[in-house]
């Protein structure tokens, strides 16, 4: 055919940005599947992590003690060596994930909630209900979360909840900041003027048309917020106020650890290689998220 339309040369330049933007394209979904992988295992090992213990948890064999990875006794194979009571490292590594990973989890979960409900309340409310909403973030936010976290848990007592509500309870401005910012200007999009012009009602557009704008960003904060309060959580249990007494959580055998980092290593090792592998994979998802949705941004505009 003669008339065959002719594409359009793509310039050197272009072609270079253009393969270049794949490349990258291609390096954040990576990313973002390798975190996404490692913390479907992580979920795996919490859920069914019983039938791969290879001992109790809290039993102690003083025959056993300080003994290194791979070591045999009794028919019984202590991958992760033992500890100073001849207690596997291994099952109670698996017995501390659900509780190291579920209080990060929840307190991140009360947390948005909290923050985002906030944080849209104030894009949306009149000027003296955001002024006071601010005001409260900069108060919370001028104390230190740490101590006053020790000072809360010490007063409630250990346990799981007191955990759990004191990290999301102080950890929520985050959210709120985040949610305020993104509001107001998903607020001054064209669609969701039009809403307005529609007669929508205010809780109509917040649910309907600037929740599920501010998704994607929030999402981001989740998964960094996630690793802060897993640290925050072993950094509780390692002082000693965390988890309660015998709860082998993760802190708490880093806590363990610190008699026999010279004689017994992997005492320290297990509990920080798991700490930081799984503030890895938080910080993969939230990378992978934030390059995800940067190249949505460039495709759109």
């Amino acid at each position: 055919m003669t008339d065959a339309i002719q594409q359009p040369k793509m310039d050197a330049r272009t072609r270079r940005r253009l393969t270049g933007m794949g490349l990258f394209a291609r390096f954040a979904t990576v990313e973002l599947w390798l975190g996404l992988g490692l913390a479907a295992i992580l979920i795996l090992l919490a859920l069914f992590g019983d039938a791969l213990m290879t001992a109790a948890p809290g039993e102690g064999n003083l025959r056993a003690r300080l003994k290194p990875p791979a070591f045999e006794a009794g028919g019984t194979t202590f991958w992760l060596g033992t500890d100073q009571l001849g207690r596997d490292q291994w099952s109670r590594l698996l017995a501390g994930l659900p509780w190291s990973l579920g209080v990060a989890l929840l307190s991140t979960a009360i947390a948005a909630a909290i923050g985002t409900a906030l944080g849209l309340l104030a894009a949306e409310a009149p000027g003296w209900t955001r002024t006071v909403i601010n005001q409260v973030v900069d108060t919370v936010l001028s104390f230190p979360g740490l101590v006053i976290a020790i000072c809360i848990v010490a007063l409630a007592g250990r346990g799981f909840w007191p955990l759990t509500l004191t990290l999301g309870l102080l950890s929520w401005p985050v959210f709120t900041r985040v949610a305020y910012a993104e509001a107001l200007s998903v607020m001054k999009r064209e669609y969701v003027m039009a809403a307005q012009l529609l007669g929508a009602g205010r809780m109509a557009i917040l649910a309907g048309h600037v929740l599920p704008a501010l998704l994607p960003t929030l999402a981001v904060v989740f998964a960094f917020h996630f690793a802060d309060m897993l640290i925050a959580e072993s950094a509780l249990s390692f002082l000693g106020i965390g988890a309660p007494l015998g709860t082998p959580s993760w802190g708490a055998m880093l806590s363990d650890s610190r008699q026999y980092l010279t004689t017994a290593p992997w005492m320290m090792l297990v509990p920080a290689g798991a700490i930081v592998l799984a503030v890895v994979t938080a910080n993969l998802i939230g990378d992978g998220l934030v390059h995800l949705t940067r190249r949505r941004g460039r495709e759109r505009g």
